[in-house]
């Protein structure tokens, strides 16, 4: 196949992704991450500052590589406790650019944790953000797409604000959330406008378990379900081991969607690096121009005192 063609059919593959039919970034989604287990406070802000000290973390995904305009998102977060009173901050940033647009998220997180039992912990989260959306409507000018779209004004840091919220429960080997990171279902423009993008509440279910399988091995189960109105329900099944306290393997399926392959690895008691790989079950997958989707995970926890850490945390 010509390459200029070759790049036009994969580009118009992301056209109808981003913009849908009625020329409208409609039933829009939140980014989405296949090691949702150590990015938590991404989609709930109620776990900012229940790991008990200081963690950032950035990700990195690149998916469905090989196609022009792909989905890529960038996230770097940090949250920590502050003093005694069962109080959690916590900052992010979320880049998440699909073809000719692009989404920052500028999110602070506050959480308030009571004690349940003797090793219960209760968590209430609030999510303040600031919303930036550009479309670079001058990179389509090349295809031979609907007229009216390439005669539309590049939006350029269209700002609007949105709030969260959320609630999370764990013990040393429980955890469950539930949450809303967007509440407000923002419409950039006008609805007499070409076309039109608007925001989608999206809702998040959480939960794992840690089971200790002999001294040298432990599994932990997860799940992770995301409801969004006008579009199908999505929901990942995780399972993964830890040996030896340092070594990570597992896999995971996004319901009909996708497979993935899963490896972590705890360099020390502070720092983790996670790494998954995607393969796409759906139509898409089988294009050749679709080699699979890569997540990469670092993680830096700042332990004050070593001397009092048991074990090291699996979620």
């Amino acid at each position: 196949m010509d390459k200029t063609i070759f790049r036009k059919v994969k580009f118009v593959v992301i056209i109808l992704f981003v913009f849908g039919t009625g020329l409208s970034l409609r039933a829009q989604q939140d980014a989405q991450y296949t090691q949702y287990m150590y990015n938590t406070v991404s989609v709930n802000p109620a776990y900012a500052g229940s790991r008990g000290h200081l963690s950032i973390a950035a990700l990195y995904r690149n998916q469905w590589l090989g196609l022009d305009g792909a989905p890529q998102t960038q996230t770097l977060n940090l949250h920590t406790p502050i003093g005694y009173r069962g109080v959690g901050m916590g900052i992010s940033i979320v880049n998440d650019q699909i073809g000719p647009t692009s989404e920052t998220y500028f999110d602070a997180d506050f959480s308030y944790t009571i004690y349940t039992s003797l090793e219960g912990r209760l968590s209430f989260g609030l999510k303040a953000s600031a919303h930036m959306l550009d479309i670079r409507y001058s990179e389509l000018d090349e295809f031979e797409i609907d007229p009216q779209l390439q005669t539309q004004q590049d939006i350029q840091n269209q700002f609007s604000p949105n709030i969260g919220a959320g609630v999370y429960y764990h013990t040393n080997r429980f955890y469950a959330g539930l949450s809303v990171p967007r509440i407000l279902e923002t419409t950039h423009f006008d609805e007499s406008s070409v076309s039109t993008a608007r925001e989608r509440m999206n809702v998040y279910l959480i939960t794992g378990y840690v089971w200790d399988l002999n001294p040298f091995l432990k599994f932990k189960p997860t799940l992770l379900t995301k409801m969004v109105q006008g579009a199908p329900l999505q929901t990942d099944i995780s399972a993964n081991f830890m040996f030896n306290e340092k070594f990570i393997g597992g896999i995971a399926y996004r319901w009909d969607a996708a497979f993935s392959g899963l490896f972590g690895f705890r360099v020390s008691d502070e720092m983790f690096i996670g790494l998954a790989y995607d393969r796409e079950i759906t139509d898409l997958g089988g294009t050749t121009f679709n080699d699979g989707s890569i997540e990469v995970i670092f993680r830096y926890d700042f332990i004050k005192n070593l001397g009092n850490l048991k074990s090291p945390r699996f979620f």
